[in-house]
C-alpha cells in the first residue's frame, strides 16, 4: 500500500464499528469505548496503522480476541501493516460508551449504565443510585440478585414486575 492509497483515519473508524465486542455482539468495540486512537505511523518503506485500544479492565480476557479481530478486519480492507497498542492509563470507563452502544445493549436484553462513572473533576468514581430499568419491560421495579453477573462487569438483576432476569452493565 502506498501513501496515495491509505484509507483516511475516518473510514478506518468506519470498519471498527463493525467489529463486535466478543462478550457482547451485539455492541462494536468502537461504541464500547475500548478503541482510543487511529493513526497512520511512518515507518520505513510502508505505513503503519496504529490502534490504540483500552481494555475494559486488566486482566480482560477478551482483549486477544477482540486484539486479532481488529487486526483482521483492517487487512481484510487491504490495511497490511496493523500495531495495536494498548493504553492502560486513563482506564476505561463506561462513561467511553455512546448512546448507540448503549441502546444496542438494552436491545441485547442488558441493561446499560445509567450514569457517569466518574465525575467531572475525574477525581472520584460515583456510586450508581438510579434505579435500573428493566430492559424487557422497562419497569424501575428491579433489585440486584448477585454483584457478579456473566462477566465481571456485569451484575445480575431481576425485574419484579416481569420477573425476567437481567445483566446490568455496571458503571465503571
Amino acid at each position: 500500500m502506498v501513501n496515495a492509497t491509505l484509507p483516511a483515519t475516518e473510514q478506518i473508524w468506519g470498519w471498527l464499528h463493525e467489529v463486535p465486542d466478543p462478550e457482547v455482539p451485539a455492541i462494536s468495540v468502537v461504541d464500547l469505548g475500548i478503541v482510543r486512537d487511529v493513526a497512520w505511523q511512518e515507518d520505513g518503506d510502508e505505513p503503519e496503522c496504529v490502534v490504540t485500544i483500552t481494555p475494559t479492565y486488566s486482566g480482560c480476557p477478551a482483549m486477544g480476541v477482540i486484539a486479532q479481530a481488529i487486526s483482521e478486519t483492517l487487512r481484510q480492507h487491504g490495511v497490511n501493516r496493523v500495531r495495536l497498542a494498548t493504553q492502560l492509563s486513563p482506564a476505561w470507563t463506561t462513561d467511553w460508551m455512546s448512546e448507540s452502544g448503549k441502546t444496542k445493549l438494552k436491545g441485547y436484553g442488558i441493561a446499560p449504565p445509567v450514569q457517569q462513572a466518574i465525575d467531572i473533576s475525574g477525581i472520584s468514581r460515583r456510586r450508581n443510585t438510579a434505579p435500573i430499568a428493566c430492559p424487557h419491560c422497562g419497569s424501575t421495579h428491579t433489585r440486584v440478585v448477585s454483584e457478579f453477573g456473566s462477566t465481571s462487569c456485569k451484575a445480575l438483576y431481576r425485574c419484579d414486575d416481569c420477573r425476567e432476569p437481567f445483566d446490568y452493565f455496571k458503571p465503571h
